[in-house]
């Protein structure tokens, strides 16, 4: 008897699988649930991921590798003991960024800032928890603060503690209807109920996990310390020329820092905390490391179930078609024709579930991505991994069943009823 060839093999498989489909729809609709579900869950998650991922990275990217900060504390701390520790250190001074400005040779700028939240006011509008922050002029290069309208104060001006400052576009929104940048030049505000003439207005920093970093108001760094000096220390930022002089720079200042709160290779706490925008990336990735195994966590169990059903629809099925085996087996279909064929049958279920997860996936992370205001970076490795995945599922899931049925033998299959 002539071979059949692969591809009508192959054709007439997709066939019958695609026919199976269809002719049970309520049971296909069961048997995809648990594929979609946990291809949904892969697809949606690491598409927002990939989007958030991106937008820190490209956030922190600017001056991640070149700028770190000393301060009294660190900015993220994970208990209380801790809190009660880094609370107890000395603060950091003008005299302590001064000398770091005089005895480190490695660093090129040097900032100081000292940082607030406020009540601002204009008029009878009022915007709350504002960020107010009191910087030196080097914190603009540091930070890469560029101006839309206005200008920055002056040397003269910081030093004389002028209260005039610099704005986010948050502030022309929530105080100045968004009207035009340019006519809130000259504008007054208050800050804690204190005056302040507006010089600038920032351009826009965008927002990083779905918070706003243009809700600000900078002043000279001398008027910043009228304003919270009396209740916390300052930070100093240091940038250096290039990364390769990055390493160099911070054991420099720690150094400097050490020496002037007299510690001895003893003491194991420096008395003040080195940070750089690599420790925050950090944090995040740690942060989002645990969504992704939790979310791996429910897509593994919904591709099991699924797995599972998958496995009892197609023994089901073998059991409800012994006698079309046993026909084709009695007029020369081969054990692997028949092994073939519902391992495809297996696979086209999974797949077609898997088409679907993909979809519905880029579904929930676009209108998540809307409604809380992510990023959203699509990511075709995150199609072909779903669909990946839904084809070993089917793999696996119709091995059992295509090899029961390929081992049925035809007499006995032909007197099934």
């Amino acid at each position: 008897m002539a071979t059949v060839p692969t591809f009508s093999i192959l054709h007439e498989s997709f066939r019958l699988a695609l026919g199976s489909l269809r002719s049970n729809k309520l049971r296909t609709i069961l048997t995809l649930l648990g594929i979609i579900v946990g291809v949904t869950a892969v697809i949606a998650v690491v598409t927002i991921i990939n989007g958030l991922d991106s937008t820190v990275a490209d956030a922190f990217s600017a001056q991640g590798s070149t700028v770190f900060s000393v301060a009294k504390r660190p900015l993220v701390i994970t208990s209380r003991e801790d809190f009660i520790k880094f609370n107890k250190r000395k603060d950091v001074t003008d005299q302590d960024a001064d000398a770091i400005k005089r005895l480190c040779s490695s660093c090129w700028r040097v900032g100081t800032a000292i940082n607030g939240t406020s009540l601002v006011k204009y008029g009878e509008k009022r915007a709350e928890n504002v960020s107010v922050r009191g910087l030196s002029l080097e914190m603009f290069d540091i930070e890469n603060v560029t101006i839309q309208a206005g200008r920055i104060w002056t040397e003269q001006e910081g030093q004389s503690g002028r209260n005039v400052c610099v704005i986010g576009t948050d502030i022309i929104d929530n105080l100045f209807d968004g009207r035009a940048a340019t006519s809130a030049i000259g504008e007054v505000i208050r800050v804690d109920g204190v005056p302040y003439t507006i010089l600038a207005v920032a351009d826009p920093f965008g927002k990083v996990l779905g918070f706003s970093r243009d809700n600000f108001v900078y002043v000279p760094f001398e008027a910043g310390q009228r304003m919270f000096g009396a209740r916390d220390s300052i930070t100093v930022h240091i940038q250096v020329r290039d990364s390769s002089d990055f390493d160099t720079a911070k054991d420099e200042a720690r150094m400097i820092m050490r020496n002037r709160r007299k510690k001895t290779f003893s003491d194991t706490d420096d008395g003040f905390s080195v940070e750089s925008q690599d420790a925050f990336i950090s944090i995040y990735k740690n942060a989002t490391s645990g969504i992704y195994f939790a979310t791996f966590g429910v897509a593994v169990i919904s591709l099991v179930v699924g797995g599972i059903v998958v496995m009892n629809i197609m023994l089901v099925s073998v059991t409800e078609r012994t006698k079309e085996i046993g026909l084709r087996k009695a007029v020369g279909a081969r054990q692997s024709d028949i092994l073939l064929q519902f391992l495809i049958e297996s696979v086209t279920v999974t797949m077609v579930g898997g088409a679907i997860g993909v979809f519905t996936g880029y579904g929930l992370a676009y209108l998540l991505s809307v409604v809380l205001g992510f990023p959203l970076l699509i990511n075709a490795s995150s199609a072909v991994l779903g669909v990946t995945v839904s084809f070993v599922v089917g793999m696996i899931s119709g091995s059992y069943p295509a090899w029961r049925a390929s081992k049925l033998s035809p007499i006995d299959a032909m007197r099934n009823e």
